[in-house]
């Protein structure tokens, strides 16, 4: 049998997902349940442990599918980039409503009416998706209102469909945003992270990993010993790392040595992470 990546298939000795029979060998194949994301991010674990390392993130509004609930943990596979791994089970929810909207800043307030100064009742990030189903204005604010009647500034979202001209530009509203191992939002980001959001609001759904991203983003590039043909939005990847040009010289990434999403010459971040992971693996064009 074709071997498969566990990151992106279902599937363990003792279970799988049915769309895999034939395709693996587990005990017990069973459809995956649909299910929501119902909280502002959750952390997709590699075992089912609160300790467990975290691989990535969903957001609120992420559709995925449970293929396990047992003992307070959920076996779930990311409908949109197939990442598979365990999530608490009480954040999850159910497909009542059809989103409508996405939050479109890198992070915004959620209010308990549609008020700026009632106290906040929660937080989103850039990338989650509600359904608006009203809308309110008080002392010229505009505010989208859900169903529960928690409101957004309206100005923070926009209708599904509605994408960014240039993912870099999505990018670059990160900076400064904190770096964290397995963070794909406004709250903290990784590196692969910063692509698949910045490039998902310009309306292109890429895989999670850099490893991933550096096989199946765009075209390969190869820009020559001194990079001179490289331009915005390239990416350059070096092993388990990806950064975004910004122009032809300079960059942007979430990175662990400022903790930062942060702009970096490339020459000089070629230099500085040469002598711990050597140069650059390849480049690609969106």
């Amino acid at each position: 049998m074709t071997a498969r990546d566990a990151r992106l298939h279902a599937f363990r000795s003792d279970l799988a997902d049915a769309r895999l029979q034939g395709e693996v060998t587990a005990d017990r194949f069973v459809a995956g349940r649909p299910a929501r994301i119902a909280v502002p991010v959750a952390d997709l674990r590699k075992a089912p442990r609160a300790d467990a390392g975290i691989n990535t993130q969903f957001l609120s509004g992420d559709d995925v599918l449970v293929f396990e609930d047992i003992n307070g943990w959920a076996w779930v596979q990311g409908e949109r980039d197939g990442y598979v791994g365990y999530v608490a089970a009480n954040q999850l929810g159910g497909r009542e409503q059809a989103p409508t909207h996405i939050v479109c800043v890198p992070r915004t307030f959620l209010y308990p009416g549609p008020d700026l100064r009632f106290p906040i009742a929660g937080h989103l990030s850039m990338g989650s998706t509600l359904t608006v189903t009203g809308a309110a204005e008080t002392r010229g604010t505009h505010y989208a209102v859900l169903p529960s009647g928690e409101s957004l500034i309206a100005g923070h979202l926009r209708p599904l469909g509605d994408i960014a001209a240039d993912y870099v530009s999505v990018a670059e509203m990160f900076l400064g945003t904190p770096y964290l191992w397995g963070g794909v939002s406004g709250f903290g980001i990784d590196c692969s992270g910063l692509v698949q959001l910045a490039m998902r609001m310009a309306g292109k759904d890429v895989l999670r990993d850099s490893d991933m991203q550096a096989k199946s983003v765009g075209e390969p590039l190869e820009p020559g010993p001194d990079f001179s043909g490289l331009r915005r939005g390239d990416l350059v990847f070096w092993k388990g790392h990806v950064a975004i040009m910004i122009d032809t010289e300079t960059m942007i990434h979430a990175n662990g040595h400022t903790m930062l999403v942060s702009r970096e010459g490339l020459k000089e971040a070629v230099d500085r992470i040469g002598y711990l992971y050597g140069g650059p693996t390849g480049f690609r064009r969106p």
